[in-house]
């Protein structure tokens, strides 16, 4: 390619500069710059970095330099991309891949050689968010069948080295959209799954990303295909099955026993306890960004609770650090504006991943703070998606701490209401088994998500109420089906969140109390 060729003007741009030196990063740009991308990376692998934030327009892969140019449809959809893998490395084919904004608004690749194959993979994207996409090998007879047309997914696990639960797949699989239903069982030998979704789009977007992926390191493939059934029918919510839209399903007649290829897998011995001694032999390799930090049960005679946390669609999960303790519900908090923060702003904050039972602040060094979850995977999420993020004008850092709890004061002890006890707290959002609430747990977002409104309560009062939060109103709707609830979008993350802290369960009149989350959607 020689240096006239546009495409060649798009690499060597201003995009590279930046390298050299500290340069101050681009302000925000609808076009993203990734570097270090793998040689064999296909375009849908890349595509599938952007998906979950938005849609994607246009894609320009400089396989040569090792990098590529990402266009989402807004600048919105690019920010909270970049928010979101700031903290959280992406990787492809288990390497890292670097993510900052263009110095370009827009990518023009109408006149370039070699786009085909990029175009025809946005093309296959776009045709399945707009539902009119045939499926190769599809069944010809009634009609063609779109794309799915069941949002029902067969999976087979193969190489089955660990067991893989009902709660693994459930976390994996909600990257992709609302998990309804799971029903798990053994055929043929395999350990194979059913799995439903709301809408079928989100059933390909799951099929797209994680066919052939790994669960973990060399084993626990994933095959994936759409299932002829188009709705699921679960009895029992146990380990084997579960209907997450019904909570008051029976167990049934004690939980089936385990088959004898899971027996296997469950650490039986000689098994597992051999080839992989050692923690490393499972280093897994897809992470989930909307995980909860669920505990994987230990295999007898190998290694201790893996615990998966959050990365990108095919990231790491990491394993904790050996100074935390795996399980631990502790997080130590530092970085915060001693000035501004307060036990029950982070109560608020954390709250919105789990329910906080205690806070302190440190009495000494009130930057710091440690926060005490209802258990470890809480604890997980929030510091996966709190840690990096801006608050009243610091980058709030979130680490496992090494306590196991937060002490209350001793009586007569000096302590300036900096240590609180909210365990009985009415706030709390997961309180309930299977609370919708869990299904809406959303990285930090300019936008947030309304509830709660009274009918008397209109957009402007709604509108003056952040306003007068000091934040920067860009655009409001409310909901058509439903307007007790409403969309709102502020200046940025940081405006949003503090709007979060200031003003859920505000008092709106007619006993209504405002609630207020992180919005997936964008207005």
């Amino acid at each position: 390619m020689n240096s006239s060729t546009p495409a060649s003007v798009y690499a060597n741009g201003n995009d590279n500069k930046k390298f050299k030196g500290d340069r101050p990063p681009c302000s925000p740009s609808r076009v993203l710059h990734l570097r270090k991308i793998p040689c064999d990376v296909t375009e849908a692998e890349v595509i599938s970095l952007g998906l979950p934030f938005g849609k994607v327009t246009n894609l320009l892969m400089l396989k040569g330099k090792s990098q590529a140019f990402l266009e989402m449809a807004s600048e919105e959809a690019a920010v909270t991309m970049v928010n979101y893998y700031t903290p959280v490395t992406p990787h492809l084919r288990s390497q890292p891949v670097y993510i900052q904004y263009s110095n370009h608004r827009e990518l023009k690749t109408d006149n370039l050689p070699n786009q085909a194959r990029a175009q025809a993979a946005l093309q296959a994207v776009s045709a399945v968010q707009s539902g009119n996409l045939t499926l190769p090998g599809a069944p010809s007879g009634e009609g063609t069948v779109l794309p799915g047309q069941s949002p029902v997914l067969r999976i087979i696990i193969e190489n089955l080295f660990y067991p893989v639960t009902l709660e693994v797949l459930h976390q994996i699989f909600s990257k992709f959209g609302t998990v309804l239903k799971i029903i798990t069982f053994t055929k043929n030998n395999q350990f194979q799954a059913l799995l439903q979704y709301a809408d079928p789009l989100n059933a390909h977007y799951a099929k797209m990303a994680l066919d052939g992926q790994n669960i973990y390191n060399a084993c626990c493939t994933l095959r994936i295909d759409f299932s002829k059934l188009t709705s699921l029918n679960v009895k029992y919510n146990n380990d084997k099955s579960r209907d997450f839209t019904r909570l008051d399903l029976p167990t049934g007649d004690g939980q089936p026993s385990l088959e004898p290829p899971m027996a296997a897998a469950f650490g039986a011995p000689g098994i597992i306890s051999s080839p992989y001694a050692g923690a490393a032999g499972f280093a897994p390799t897809i992470g989930f960004p909307q995980a909860t930090g669920l505990s994987v049960p230990a295999v007898p005679g190998a290694l201790g609770p893996l615990t998966l946390t959050s990365s990108a669609v095919t990231g790491r999960m990491a394993i904790p650090g050996a100074s935390a303790i795996p399980g631990n519900s502790v997080l130590l908090v530092t970085n915060l504006n001693p000035d501004f923060i307060t036990p029950h702003g982070l109560f608020i904050l954390f709250g919105v991943y789990g329910d906080v039972h205690r806070v302190k602040i440190m009495f000494n060094k009130k930057e710091n703070a440690l926060v005490q979850m209802a258990d470890a995977s809480q604890a997980q999420l929030a510091m996966n998606h709190l840690s990096g993020q801006r608050l009243y004008g610091k980058v709030l850092r979130a680490t496992l701490s090494k306590h196991q709890a937060v002490q209350l004061p001793r009586e007569g002890q000096e302590d300036q209401g900096l240590t609180k006890d909210f365990s009985n707290s009415p706030l709390h959002r997961f309180k309930k088994p299977g609370s919708k609430n869990f299904q809406n747990i959303f990285p930090p977002s300019a936008t947030l998500h309304l509830s709660n409104i009274p009918p008397s309560v209109t957009m402007d009062d709604l509108k003056n109420l952040f306003t007068d939060a000091g934040c920067s109103v860009k655009a409001f709707k409310f909901f058509q089906k439903d307007r007790k609830m409403a969309l709102i979008q502020l200046g940025s993350v940081e405006e949003a969140i503090q709007a979060l802290i200031e003003l859920h369960n505000h008092d709106l009149g007619e006993n209504h109390h405002l609630r207020v989350s992180f919005s997936k959607s964008t207005i």
